[in-house]
């Protein structure tokens, strides 16, 4: 494996590298060089492999279709006896050509001027490669059927042998999620088990003397953490296998025992609040003792600081849980585990999931998936927007009166308002260098399903 490189390394791969004033596009850059794939492979039953990413290529066994087919129900014929200008009689054999079988009329091919009647996905009998549905023709008397002049062309509605997939070729490419469509698809193929990269293991908390528990009675200035359930619902999506430390005070000594319990037992560690210029350094200062931590100030809203870096399992050791954490330790990861610190206000973490630490995490399972698509949708209000920083507005995406895609927001935008995520099913992506928006201008935007 190539040498691991140090977040300074990194940071000078990176031209005009500022922390201060980081761009989303650089904050994207920066983690796709940090992070590096899992490599502890599993075989697993389908059933087991759905939402994993794959280890190797899915070859084909067989040709599929294993023969050439009919796509209609209707006749089969000899496509050459075709004509544009005159019509075509033909006359029906005994026999059906049915599905899961060949055809068990003549040995002999079938003769000009004859035809088969035939199932959808049935074999063609030998020497026919036309069909013509059943609807198109007109039955005549003798058994014999007619078919308008200019209707077909040879070939029609045949699906050829190894159409679909080509034996001894990839069907499925290592690196790719395996969704129901790909699922289906490797069970098509007779295959009872597929090679895949283990899950990946997320440890999160949340951080804040300020912070409740749900069942913890209510107090002044306290608020209930919203955060580990969003974030637990983002990392579900993604097939993590999912850590939940929960709520950790701001003290030195649990704060350092979070840390280093999450670095043994995970590949990533995500933490919400304690990352902000002005608050209790608790937080920070443990990160930068455990680990090799970068802080940002990312030019976008919301979401602006945001910790990023390894916490390293050697630097934990001095931790009075390490005994008990090496207990849950199940797999070798020298390089430490990635950390990702997010901000407290609810709407920002998941923005900042979203937008970067998703795709990391992505890439951490072995995915080759590219980023998730940028819809074009026309905005049905004018939005204010300075250039300099990326602005990601909480979204409602529905049809417009054209067909096309509209957007309006969904209420106030502040950072801590997660109504507004709620009611929204996507976000409106305004670029770094992009200034106000106009009611009619086209937008980005980010939708929810399929990227969460």
């Amino acid at each position: 494996m190539p040498a691991v490189k140090t977040l300074q390394q990194i940071a000078a791969e990176l031209q005009g590298y500022d922390p201060q004033a980081m761009s989303a596009a650089q904050v994207q850059d920066f983690l796709s060089r940090l992070v590096s794939p899992v490599q502890d492979a599993v075989e697993l039953p389908l059933f087991e492999a759905f939402g994993r990413v794959l280890a190797a290529d899915v070859i084909s066994p067989f040709d599929v279709p294993p023969h050439d087919n009919s796509a209609m129900d209707g006749y089969a014929f000899d496509g050459g006896q075709l004509s544009a200008d005159n019509p075509l009689d033909l006359v029906v054999l005994a026999g059906t050509a049915l599905a899961g079988k060949a055809w068990q009329g003549s040995n002999s091919l079938v003769k000009p001027g004859q035809c088969v009647k035939i199932m959808t996905g049935a074999i063609m009998p030998q020497g026919l490669d036309t069909v013509v549905p059943q609807e198109f023709v007109t039955v005549i008397e003798d058994g014999r059927i007619c078919i308008p002049a200019g209707l077909l062309n040879p070939g029609d509605n045949r699906r050829l042998r190894g159409e679909d997939l080509m034996q001894d070729r990839p069907a499925l490419q290592k690196g790719e999620l395996l969704t129901p469509a790909r699922l289906g698809l490797a069970a098509s193929l007779g295959l009872k088990t597929l090679t895949c990269w283990r899950p990946l293991r997320v440890a999160y908390f949340s951080t804040g003397d300020e912070i409740l528990s749900l069942g913890e009675a209510p107090r002044e200035g306290a608020v209930y953490d919203s955060n580990r359930y969003t974030v637990f619902g983002l990392l579900s999506s993604l097939g993590c296998q999912i850590i939940d430390m929960g709520v950790v005070a701001d003290d030195p000594a649990l704060l350092e025992a979070a840390f280093t319990e999450a670095a043994m037992r995970a590949d990533a560690v995500i933490t919400s609040g304690g990352v902000s210029v002005g608050e209790a350094d608790y937080t920070k200062a443990m990160m930068k003792k455990l680990g090799d931590v970068a802080f940002w100030r990312i030019a976008m809203r919301p979401g602006r600081p945001m910790a990023v870096g390894r916490i390293s399992q050697e630097k934990s050791g001095s931790s009075p849980i390490t005994a008990s954490a090496r207990s849950y330790q199940t797999h070798s990861n020298p390089n430490g585990a990635i950390l990702f610190g997010l901000p407290g206000n609810p709407v920002a973490v998941m923005v900042t999931f979203l937008a970067f630490v998703r795709p990391a995490l992505l890439q951490m399972m072995g995915a080759s998936a590219a980023p998730a698509p940028l819809l074009k949708a026309r905005s049905t209000e004018a939005i204010r927007k300075k250039p300099g920083r990326t602005e990601y507005q909480r979204g409602w995406v529905s049809n417009g009166p054209d067909g096309g895609l509209q957007v309006k927001t969904t209420g106030s935008q502040g950072s801590g308002v997660l109504r507004s995520m709620a009611e929204a099913n996507g976000l409106m992506v305004l670029h770094h260098s992009q200034g106000n928006v106009a009611v009619g201008d086209e937008v980005d935007v980010l939708m929810f399903e399929g990227a969460s």
